[in-house]
């Protein structure tokens, strides 16, 4: 059972002047977590499962609602413990098998990582025993919580949420505002002649299995200090003194959706009837009287896999790549844990993360991107095929095998002293390129287009001249707005000559702006509203570029208005559109867009990534003349392997969520004022800061 002590301002003086036998007597059994005043666990244990054991604790502490539904979602029993809100995911979950899987999965672990996942649900009910007042009371019937729930929670959010989410094969919109921002400077390239590497991941803000939280796990023979969402149990952004490694989310497609033609109570397959395999389960609804409901769910089987009905009627069977490798979470630990590169790529060569651009730096001076993931191999068809129902009538298309580490993009220790991912292909890594669509297969990744916030990151690095660790820090932060660049000139032009005194008012505001997105920019709405007209479909659509996008000038098209007349009358009712939802033409960016969480309501900067900036939010809706992200930075972090290192970084939204904690908002400022916090990585400046004492 771990004890918690609050310090107060004074007990904080005291800390640095404990004696040597009251620190002796105060020594844990295991381990202890020091919490700093942001809200992050520093964990120092004396094994792995104690470290695993604090993180659970930790992630208890700041987050125990979400933890707590997501396990029990995880299990397939979300309708039992909430209704009909469950039933879905309960049947997504079980037609899917997650549940058994886990089961099996964790056993297939060895015997030290089947400790640590124990050990982290252990810390988490121990929480939750020592402080049930803390937790909602709605989530206390999944209590307790096993290792079982860990592995199918994380097996729930990497082969069904990013790899097959539900509704690309249910037939409904799947489309998502995940990304990421990551860049690996080499010392080359690196003022001090120390790599930098920046961590930069872009989620949704509201709470659910995509909220990030910050931790740094020390014991014996490892220290990682970095973030992961909540309920993992490891961390996959990470750095500790020599190494670091990050994450994007890349395009690789891990699963088919087969569409099935039904005949004579099967479907065809190679001009046969198959039977379809049958088998039923049963979960429970809770009612709204508080009783229980028992539901049968019929599932049918392809060889293919699982087979669901489309509201449309459509049959589609779902496979999904890397169900055998049960390995994903203890590749993550053990990538930490590696004591030199050689080490670090032997682990990735093991290929159970499913997804996700891997992108590496470290002291030695090694960088390298690597578009990693679990890739079926196939014989026909481009990325676009692979990503949409393909037929499943025969067996030219049903894949048994999937590529080794040998086959997928990477770019090691490249010349030009730079490795970059904007969620873009891969292709970019560095420039100039040193990959090439035409040397991999065609499924693997699209040739383009490259988005304007990749190209931007290219930008940011490919300048003459060496980084400083200061330079690396506002790069990160630029709102420079690369769309503006490429059409705005055409636009001020064509409108110049307009005799409405408004399009005039708009000409003069927009010649001035400085085409950054502040929070003081005063034509930053203007534009954005003009764009969305110029470049529908989330400012991605190139129809009215005057040069589209091309392979031969990646990082300079598309640019140019095709028929500026019609930009004008674009303009015109963008201006219409802005006073009408701004209240004025030049409404200050930062009045219009927030960030508002509980009592804190800042103005903000940045904005929507296809536009071409890189510090990235997407808006959500107006409500009372404000805006808030529903998408965008989240966990930030900046490191120089320097000795000793630099590390700065920025958790946007905070490091908890429980109600009442004081860690939900109280990072909005640095947020606003686009600064960043130093990131406590020794003991001596954990202790300089400490805020709460938990042994265990």
């Amino acid at each position: 059972m771990a004890w918690t002590r609050r310090l107060t301002t004074a007990a904080l003086a005291g800390v640095a002047i404990l004696s040597a036998s009251a620190a002796m007597a105060e020594a844990p059994s295991r381990g202890e977590i020091l919490w700093d005043r942001y809200g992050v666990p520093h964990v120092y244990a004396k094994d792995e499962a104690g470290a695993f054991y604090g993180f659970g604790y930790a992630q208890a502490q700041n987050h125990a609602d979400i933890i707590i539904r997501l396990y029990g979602e995880a299990r397939g029993r979300a309708a039992e413990y909430w209704g009909e809100s469950g039933v879905e995911s309960d049947k997504w979950m079980l037609a899917n098998d997650v549940p058994e899987r886990a089961v099996k999965w964790r056993e297939q672990q060895t015997p030290q990582f089947r400790k640590n996942l124990d050990a982290f649900a252990q810390g988490i009910n121990d929480y939750a025993r020592a402080h049930p007042d803390k937790i909602s009371p709605e989530v206390k019937a999944v209590l307790p919580v096993s290792g079982v729930d860990v592995m199918a929670h994380a097996h729930r959010l990497m082969n069904f949420i990013y790899i097959a989410p539900q509704a690309a094969t249910m037939g409904s919109d799947a489309s998502s505002n995940n990304g990421s921002n990551a860049w690996a400077v080499a010392p080359s390239k690196s003022a001090s002649g120390a790599t930098m590497l920046l961590a930069n991941p872009h989620l949704p803000w509201p709470t659910s299995y995509f909220t990030y939280f910050e931790a740094d796990l020390n014991g014996p023979g490892f220290k990682m200090y970095g973030a992961t969402q909540v309920g993992l149990p490891v961390l996959r952004f990470a750095f500790n003194d020599r190494m670091g490694f990050t994450n994007t989310v890349n395009t690789l497609v891990g699963s088919t959706n087969y569409q099935l033609t039904p005949k004579d109570g099967g479907y065809l397959f190679d001009g046969e009837v198959l039977p379809f395999e049958t088998r039923s389960k049963t979960f429970k609804v809770k009612q709204a009287d508080g009783g229980l409901r028992t539901q049968t769910l019929e599932l049918r089987s392809s060889v293919h896999g699982p087979v669901f009905e489309r509201k449309d009627g459509a049959l589609v069977a779902l496979r999904v790549a890397g169900l055998d490798r049960p390995g994903g979470l203890a590749q993550y630990w053990d990538m930490g844990k590696s004591k030199s590169f050689a080490e670090f790529e032997t682990i990735l060569k093991r290929l159970q993360v499913p997804k996700f651009n891997i992108i590496y730096g470290d002291r030695e001076g090694h960088i390298q991107f690597l578009d990693n993931g679990i890739l079926p191999k196939h014989a026909q068809g481009d990325l676009k095929y692979w990503s949409g129902l393909v037929p499943g009538d025969t067996s030219a298309t049903l894949w048994s095998d999937v590529h080794g580490y040998e086959d997928l993009p990477k770019v090691t220790d490249p010349a030009t002293g730079f490795v970059q991912n904007a969620n873009d292909p891969p292709w970019l890594a560095t420039y100039p390129q040193a990959i090439k669509h035409g040397d991999f297969a065609p499924y693997v990744a699209n040739n383009g287009p490259m988005s304007l916030r990749a190209q931007w990151s290219v930008k940011l690095l490919d300048q003459p001249g060496k980084i400083s660790f200061d330079d690396f820090v506002s790069r990160k932060l630029s709102t420079h707005t690369l769309m503006a660049d490429r059409v705005l000139p055409d636009l001020l032009e064509a409108a110049r000559s307009d005799p409405d005194p408004q399009v005039q008012e708009a000409v003069r505001l927009l010649t001035a702006w400085d085409r950054k997105t502040e929070a003081a920019s005063r034509a930053a709405l203007l534009f954005e509203t003009w764009a969305a007209r110029f470049a529908p479909n989330n400012f991605a659509s190139q129809a009215n570029y005057k040069v589209k996008w091309s392979a031969d000038a990646p990082i300079d098209t598309p640019r140019g208005i095709a028929d500026p007349a019609a930009a004008v009358q674009m303009l015109k009712a963008a201006i219409a559109e802005t006073k009408e939802k701004y209240g004025a033409l030049d409404r200050p960016f930062g009045e219009v867009s927030r960030f508002h969480i509980d009592d804190v309501n800042l103005p903000a900067s940045g904005g929507f990534g296809n536009t071409g900036l890189f510090h990235t939010f997407t808006w959500g809706p107006l409500k009372d003349g404000q805006r808030t992200p529903n998408h965008g930075e989240t966990w930030i972090s900046l490191v120089e392997f320097s000795r000793p290192i630099k590390a700065v970084g920025l958790m946007a939204y905070g490091n908890a969520s429980q109600p009442g904690s004081p860690h939900r908002s109280d990072q909005l400022k640095h947020l606003s004022d686009g600064t960043f916090r130093t990131l406590w990585t020794t003991r001596k400046a954990v202790e300089a800061n400490l805020e709460e004492r938990t042994a265990y």
